[in-house]
């Protein structure tokens, strides 16, 4: 049974995969700049500053879209304010925009100075660069969003996908608050700091993706039964690492030495959600008959925990340990991690439900060009991903060698210098993930237009 309001995920989806757009085009400026091709007007701060914001941005609007679309369905009624929803996007939308020309068109310290950050200074962490007024109304969205997926759920049936997303964003939204606490202590600021930043990527998102891939593979088997039994065990490892997991930020921040201990230790258990949600997906999907004719959607979900196994679970297991992160810690490895633990874990599920919900939306199932556009997207985006991270860990790892683990000393940029092929064939990859990314949205618009045709 369809909802009217399940609509509303069409614009989010629009702004969400519009803006991932720009977010890979400055990750290019970026790739260029490491090999000396300046961009004019542009500088490499700036462009690192929006790419990494935009990151977290336009996958908010995603799991917002997605969230609009699943819980009036599982919860058997209508959103409990769509126009609450439709304001949250607009506001939303406008303050990205403000926020991405005041980092192009003026000084960091000037957007600071002119946003009033003086008087309640929150701004200069990675991540949390927003002026305060943004940060503010960013937290207003998210209230927005919380109550508004609450209420439905208050009012309709509960199920272990709604109540495990409902979960996610509102711990995302408390946890938020942690971004207005800005201590003149440097230790103390790194500390709160990785409460917001580990909470959200490791932890309410994680909680999130969980209850999108369920929904998803749930509707293309059919088996609710079998889907919730794995998910109470999924979400029963991941709240378990998750706290004590923060542990593998502190080494080097200044907190007391047993917190090497415990991070390494939680290390290796935050490798379990991803090994159980892996098992999860083949063990569904082998035990039950898949209903879905949509291949472009069966690539993504089924990629989603094997992706987000090898590079959340077992890139990050491998770097994190404290006596290896002591070499790796800030080298081009962190730098590959990071890379394949967002695609895998979060780009690749709000791809996968945008092409589930997408052809529903607007009448034009298996549309046989859209699926081929989309198959296309899909194994150029994951392919030269995983090329770039192969050449940003190589990199990292001659880094550490030469940097750190022999009495080279060379001087940082000369060992720059000896790496720059593997940045060229990283800059290469990314140019193919940009146009993969293209072929997608080409895709996501040419179904739109022919529904309106």
């Amino acid at each position: 049974m369809s909802y009217s309001s399940q609509a509303i995920a069409k614009p989010y989806f629009t702004v969400a995969i519009t803006l991932f757009a720009v977010q890979v085009l400055f990750g290019l400026i970026i790739g260029m700049q490491y090999v000396a091709i300046n961009i004019e007007g542009i500088m490499f701060d700036t462009a690192r500053l929006i790419h990494t914001n935009l990151l977290i941005i336009w996958l908010l609007f995603g799991f917002m879209g997605a969230s609009y679309y699943i819980v009036p369905e599982e919860a058997e009624q209508e959103l409990y304010n769509p126009k609450l929803a439709i304001q949250s996007l607009w506001l939303f939308l406008a303050l990205t925009i403000i926020t991405v020309l005041g980092y192009l068109l003026l000084p960091y310290a000037t957007f600071a100075k002119i946003t009033g950050n003086q008087f309640f200074p929150t701004m200069g962490r990675e991540y949390l660069e927003q002026p305060t007024i943004i940060k503010l109304g960013i937290f207003a969205v998210l209230c927005a969003f919380t109550y508004n997926i609450s209420m439905t759920i208050l009012h309709g049936r509960k199920t272990i996908i709604n109540l495990l997303l409902l979960t996610g964003i509102a711990g995302s939204t408390i946890v938020f608050i942690f971004a207005f606490y800005n201590s003149s202590n440097l230790v103390v600021a790194k500390y709160y700091r990785w409460w917001l930043i580990h909470f959200w990527f490791e932890g309410t998102w994680e909680l999130i993706m969980e209850a999108i891939l369920a929904y998803i593979i749930f509707k293309v088997t059919g088996n609710r039964e079998i889907v919730e039994k794995w998910l109470y065990i999924i979400v029963a490892v991941t709240l378990t690492t998750v706290i004590l997991g923060i542990g593998h930020h502190y080494y080097w921040i200044g907190v007391p030495e047993y917190w090497q201990w415990i991070g390494t230790l939680f290390s290796v258990f935050e490798l379990l959600p991803f090994f159980f949600m892996l098992l999860f997906v083949f063990n569904v999907v082998n035990c039950t008959k898949c209903h879905s004719s949509n291949k472009a959607l069966k690539l993504w979900a089924l990629s989603t925990p094997i992706m987000a196994f090898l590079g959340a679970g077992v890139l990050g297991f491998l770097h994190t340990l404290a006596p290896i992160n002591y070499y790796s810690h800030g080298t081009q490895i962190t730098s590959a991690h990071g890379h394949l633990a967002f695609y895998s874990t979060y780009v690749m599920i709000v791809l996968a439900i945008i092409s589930y919900t997408m052809p529903i939306l607007q009448n034009n199932i298996n549309n046989r060009i859209v699926q081929k556009l989309e198959i296309l997207a899909f194994w150029l985006m994951t392919v030269s991903m995983s090329f770039m991270v192969l050449f940003i860990a190589v990199a990292g790892i001659m880094q550490v060698y030469i940097q750190r683990a022999t009495d080279l000393a060379l001087p940082f940029i000369e060992i720059q210098n000896s790496m720059m092929i593997l940045y060229w064939l990283r800059g290469a990859g990314g140019l193919v993930f940009f146009i993969g990314v293209i072929i997608y949205i080409i895709g996501f618009f040419y179904n739109r237009h022919l529904a309106v045709d």
